[in-house]
């Protein structure tokens, strides 16, 4: 018998992995720390099969531990006579309130199994969203950025939890960094929001990240190059445009003609080129 972190993904009930959506649908309780977590998993989920913790959102460590020692005793026994999952957005291991709960039950009920159903985290659900590719060997720091905090140092940052944008914005800009923000994307409740502007999600809201980039950071990626082919003599390409085959030769009109069938070009280039070549073949002018 086993207790489960299941990791939801950002918010969305299909960005639920196929493992996770397996553990919550053979569980015998799911257990959801809030109301966002909770929707999610309903989406796979009776909810006669879902229980409820209490975990508040308080800095007084001594209330926290209380809530993370109710929770354990709660979710223990329940582990130990059968399979429980406790769901939690994003992954279960980064910024999760899992992490609580599972040091809770190592201390206290040691006997209890317990296995990590990764899931889709919002960092690289964030940068997904923004069109942001973290390319091969770059450099990335998580950071949390609550009520207005500032990090700074890494040339590239993803900030969880900008409740107070305008503050954490004043600090990056004057630090040398472009600042993206996002609210809420991937989610099912509440408004999408991307912006750079941070005047527009002055509002607090726990659900809001950042992506910060050093303005004077130049990446120029081995790619580059491409961009630079059809000048310098490319071998992908003819002299009269001819489309040719990965092989060098040119494509024949029936190569043409199933390219586009499986395309479904029937009035592109591919179209035009297709009876051009049957004109010229009427004339005896092409094999």
């Amino acid at each position: 018998m086993t207790l489960y972190g299941v990791g939801l993904g950002p918010g969305e009930a299909d960005l639920v992995t196929v493992r996770g959506k397996t553990v919550l649908e053979t569980a015998d309780v799911v257990y959801s720390p809030g109301r966002l977590s909770r929707s999610v998993a309903l989406e796979h989920v009776d909810e006669d099969k879902i229980g409820d913790l209490d975990f508040p959102m308080t800095k007084d460590e001594d209330k926290l531990r209380r809530a993370w020692k109710a929770a354990a005793a709660e979710v223990a026994p329940e582990a130990k006579d059968g399979d429980v999952a406790f769901v939690t957005l994003g992954d279960p291991n980064v910024y999760s309130t899992f992490g609580h709960l599972r040091r809770t039950i190592d201390a206290f009920h040691p006997d209890v199994d317990l296995e990590i159903v990764p899931g889709v985290s919002a960092v690289t659900a964030f940068a997904t969203a923004m069109g942001i590719e973290i390319e091969a060997g770059a450099g990335l720091a998580l950071r949390e950025a609550a009520s207005g905090a500032s990090p700074t140092g890494p040339d590239r940052m993803i900030l969880f939890k900008v409740t107070d944008a305008p503050a954490t914005h004043e600090g990056l800009v004057d630090a040398g960094y472009d600042v993206t923000y996002g609210r809420r994307l991937f989610m099912e409740q509440g408004e999408t929001i991307v912006t750079d502007d941070p005047a527009e999600i002055d509002e607090r809201d726990y659900y809001t990240l950042a992506y910060a980039e050093k303005g004077d950071l130049e990446v120029e990626p081995a790619t580059a190059a491409f961009g630079t082919d059809d000048e310098s003599g490319s071998d992908d390409a003819t002299t009269d445009s001819e489309p040719i085959a990965d092989g060098g030769r040119e494509l024949t009109t029936e190569e043409l003609a199933a390219l586009e069938r499986a395309e479904g070009y029937e009035n592109g280039d591919y179209g035009l080129e297709l009876e051009d070549r049957r004109e010229r073949r009427r004339r005896g002018g092409d094999r």
